[in-house]
């Protein structure tokens, strides 16, 4: 890896300055920790300095994203493990935003250590994009250095990273700090004024809910000459556990989410199955291609959850809901339809969810009134961690076995040349839960 150069600090902006001179008015008071101080600062007035830590595809979209969501908002710092990630990224970036962009090379992090150095660079806004394994601790290290975060989803792998967030939670509404998470669809307007219906009692008492994620095979990256175990598995992140929690919590915490967010809940129990069918070469790590999911909310109303990825295969990405009163049906960006008593259908054309995200937690912030998302974001991964236990093991899980699982998946060190074995495949029946 080539060592980064020294960082350039940028100068203290005019917020700043405000920021620190009402520090010492008040003391110390939580006042002190106020990332933004709303009497002078009205909407698009001040420039807000983007840090991007992660600039994979998911990263390099984010960063893109945020540019166009508000004025005065300019990327200015960029880490990755990997150089070769870290420059495409920046060149991405470039051709879509270059007028947004001051990101010169001492600008420019590489290693495990990187997002300490980007954090450290100037900049008041970080978006968290790497591979989910390390969101907790990047989540941590935000807060900690009074930064705004807008995290990709999910937020964490295991009980011990949820329970990361959800301190991290308290700390960040204690600072005043803002956090938006990587489910967009609580910001596509079509989701919004749905579940709006679904709360005010269009379909009456919800008893019953489906969820689905089936679509076909992902990227795979063969082993090149010279990769070490670390490099390998940090390539072909999708694939290891302890770097992205299975599919089931990587991609499938999208629906899940939806879900918990009509039932305004999470839920208290999960049984399920999966499998390794298709995807069964060393290519693939060692996780699944396939979980069924019986989740039961604290009502008694239950969740049929389905996620697959697997070719040539019979595709559907949506939600539905039963009611005592209807039915209520959602095809993210193609369908908002609710049957019944109070039949309705969402007839316009939907919003740029990826976008309004970012919208929304700047203007929260230029508000004085950060939002933060990491408590609904962290209960939707651990619904998705409970149904990867459950499949894994065989077993009934609860809520407070997931939450208070002592499972790390995380190495106990981050090391380029490490032996690195890959776990084998949780199998039904002989996996325990731990």
């Amino acid at each position: 890896m080539n060592k980064p150069k020294q960082k350039e600090k940028l100068a203290p902006s005019r917020r700043e300055f405000l920021k620190s001179s009402a520090a010492a008015v008040v003391g110390g008071t939580v006042a002190s920790h106020l990332g933004f101080v709303p009497a002078v600062y009205p909407a698009g007035s001040d420039l807000i300095r983007v840090g991007l830590i992660g600039c994979g595809g998911r990263g390099t979209g984010a960063a893109t994203d945020v540019l166009q969501a508000a004025p005065n908002v300019k990327l200015v710092a960029m880490g990755d493990a990997f150089k070769d990630r870290l420059e495409t990224s920046r060149a991405e970036i470039k051709k879509e935003a270059a007028d947004k962009m001051d990101v010169p090379d001492d600008r420019c992090f590489v290693g495990f250590d990187a997002y300490e150095k980007v954090l450290a660079s100037g900049v008041d806004y970080v978006v968290l994009a790497t591979p989910p394994g390390f969101r907790p601790l990047h989540l941590k290290a935000a807060v900690a250095a009074g930064k705004h975060v807008f995290a990709e989803k999910p937020v964490a792998v295991d009980g011990p990273g949820i329970r990361t967030c959800l301190e991290v939670y308290e700390q960040a509404k204690a600072k005043n700090l803002g956090i938006a998470s990587g489910t967009q669809y609580r910001h596509s307007t079509g989701h919004q004024e749905t579940i709006k219906r679904l709360h005010g009692g269009a379909i009456g008492q919800v008893v019953a809910a489906r969820a689905y994620f089936n679509t076909g095979e992902l990227w795979v990256k063969p082993r090149q000459p010279g990769w070490t175990d670390m490099e390998y598995q940090m390539r072909n992140w999708y694939y290891f556990t302890w770097l992205c929690g299975d599919h089931i919590v990587e991609q499938h915490v999208h629906n899940l989410d939806i879900v918990n967010w009509v039932m305004q809940g999470h839920p208290v129990r999960a049984v399920g199955v999966g499998g390794r069918q298709v995807r069964t070469g060393p290519d693939f790590g060692h996780i699944y291609d396939h979980f069924v999911i019986d989740y039961e909310y604290e009502n008694g109303a239950r969740m049929m959850s389905m996620c697959r990825q697997m070719a040539n295969c019979e595709n559907n990405v949506s939600e539905g809901f039963a009611g005592t009163k209807g039915f209520c049906q959602i095809l993210p960006y193609r369908k908002f339809a609710i049957t019944g008593e109070k039949p309705w259908s969402f007839d316009r054309e939907d919003n740029k969810p990826y976008i309004q995200e970012h919208t929304d937690l700047i203007e929260s912030i230029r508000a004085g009134k950060p939002i933060n998302e990491l408590k609904n974001v962290a209960e939707s991964s651990l619904t998705a961690i409970m149904g990867r236990m459950a499949a894994y093991t065989g077993k009934l899980v609860t809520w407070e076995q997931a939450l208070n699982s002592e499972e790390s998946l995380m190495p106990a060190t981050l090391d380029w040349n490490a032996p690195l074995p890959v776990p084998p495949v949780a199998m039904p029946g002989q996996t325990e839960l731990r």
